[in-house]
């Protein structure tokens, strides 16, 4: 990993961090920006830096300072619908650190941001006493999302296998060592 500035977010940080989200959901999700979903990346202070249990972390180049990389946690579970019940019942919120919005800009990938990201994350929630359980979903249309996660974490549903289908997204548990 090149010499990245990895830290909390603060108030300079949150035009940048915004436009890494943005750009991600539009460039590598099919749905781009939906509100019901993302709304957090509209307001990402009011989501993850002004309460105490959430946190937003970024990757600084370092080069030229900018915002490369993004990730967040917060203690909002699974929601039933449109997640599975079962899931939602299993990680309630409070209990649940969530990890979302671990986006790393693509010229910027395969140098370890997103793993250095996320165990800052698995850190955080450890260090807060609270949680029981860290969570995460990801779609796996996402090139390299499902792999990168499945190296990290376990499947604990996989929406694929459903009757029905679901959404098709892939729910995980990470590990926190205690």
């Amino acid at each position: 990993m090149l010499d990245y500035c990895i830290r909390a977010a603060g108030p300079d940080d949150i035009d940048g961090a915004r436009a890494v989200m943005l750009d991600t959901v539009y460039r590598d999700f099919a749905t781009g920006y939906v509100p019901r979903w993302h709304a957090d990346i509209i307001d990402p202070d009011a989501a993850y830096l002004a309460p105490a249990r959430h946190t937003l972390l970024v990757a600084l180049d370092p080069g030229d300072g900018t915002v490369v990389a993004t990730a967040a946690l917060d203690s909002r579970g699974p929601v039933h619908p449109p997640n599975p019940r079962e899931l939602a019942e299993r990680y309630p919120s409070g209990e649940t650190a969530q990890l979302r919005r671990v986006y790393v800009r693509p010229a910027h990938r395969r140098r370890g941001l997103a793993r250095h990201l996320v165990a800052e994350l698995l850190a955080f929630a450890e260090a807060d006493g609270g949680y029981r359980a860290v969570y995460l979903h990801t779609d796996p249309a996402v090139p390299g999302a499902e792999a990168f996660w499945r190296s990290l974490g376990k499947v604990v549903h996989d929406e694929r296998d459903d009757p029905a289908g679901g959404q098709g997204i892939v729910h995980f548990e990470l590990a926190m060592e205690r």
